[in-house]
This record gives C-alpha cells, structure tokens and sequence, in this order.
C-alpha cells in the first residue's frame, strides 16, 4: 500500500495492512540509503511521521545530507515460525537538525533498556557534536509480505 503525505500527515495509514505506527515502535533495524549510493544500517525513532537518526562527528552522514537530501530508508522484520513478513519503505527529504535529550533517551531506551547508567559510553546524550538526522518522508509503502510456515524445519533428504 502506497501512502503520500499530505499537510504534514500520511491519511490512510490506519488502513495499511498492518499496523505501521506499531510496528515502527518496535526496536528494528533500518537501513538508511543516501545518494552515492552509500547504504548504513541505523537505530530510529518513528516521531511526527518522521524518521529520527542519532548522528554526529563520527558519521558522514550529516555531509551526504547536505550535500543531496534525497534518502530511502527500508525497516522490515521475518519471523519464519509465524510466517509474518513486514516492511516499510520510505522515501523522501532529510537534513539535519539540533540533539534534544529527551528524544535521544526516547529512542535509545528502546534499543539499550531503561537503565540508561548501564549503556554503553558510546551512547551518552550528552555527547559533544550530536545532532539528528531528521528524515521526512513523503512516501510510505506498507508491505505484508507475510507467508503460510512450514512448521518443520528439519531438512530432509527427499
């Protein structure tokens, strides 16, 4: 299912084949594409029918988008017991923007755990140079790819 943003919103995504808002919740794995092409995976944060990206002096990401603002970014999750395949894909503009901790500790809780004194130093928000990555779609496709399992996932020699 196509869906086009339109007046800052993507009306019709509560009619997508499953629920994207929820599914977008869940602490996957996105792959962020910029021109190049140069392909990243990334940690996000689904906000105000945007995608949020931590980045900072260490990444190029920041230049890419300067440079050309164009992105496509891919989530998507298999779970071979149940057969449930979903994805979504978006396209559209990003560029960078001011750090707030409040939406870093939002999106980092969902990756690291609540405990935030047990993360990783790499992961501080209070970090010299971070910023985000505020990726805006203006297209969405919602795609239930889901199949019927095998159950048996013993090979055989047949």
């Amino acid at each position: 299912m196509r869906l086009t943003k339109k007046n800052g919103t993507f009306p019709g995504l509560g009619e997508a084949p499953f629920d994207v808002a929820a599914f977008l919740t869940r602490p996957l794995v996105a792959r962020l594409a910029t021109a190049g092409p140069r392909v990243r995976p990334v940690w996000f944060l689904w906000e105000d029918d945007a995608f949020w990206v931590l980045t900072g002096p260490w990444s190029r990401l920041e230049r890419r988008l300067a440079e050309n603002p164009t992105f496509e970014l891919v989530v998507d999750s298999c779970d071979l017991d149940t057969g449930t395949v979903h994805q979504v894909i978006a396209r559209g503009l990003g560029r960078t923007t001011e750090f707030d901790a409040a939406r870093g500790r939002r999106k980092l809780s969902r990756y690291l755990g609540k405990r935030e004194k047990m993360w990783d130093p790499r992961f501080s928000l209070g970090a010299e140079g971070n910023r985000w990555a505020l990726l805006e779609p203006t297209t969405l496709w919602a795609v239930d790819m889901s199949f019927r399992p095998v159950h048996n996932h013993e090979t055989s020699q047949e």
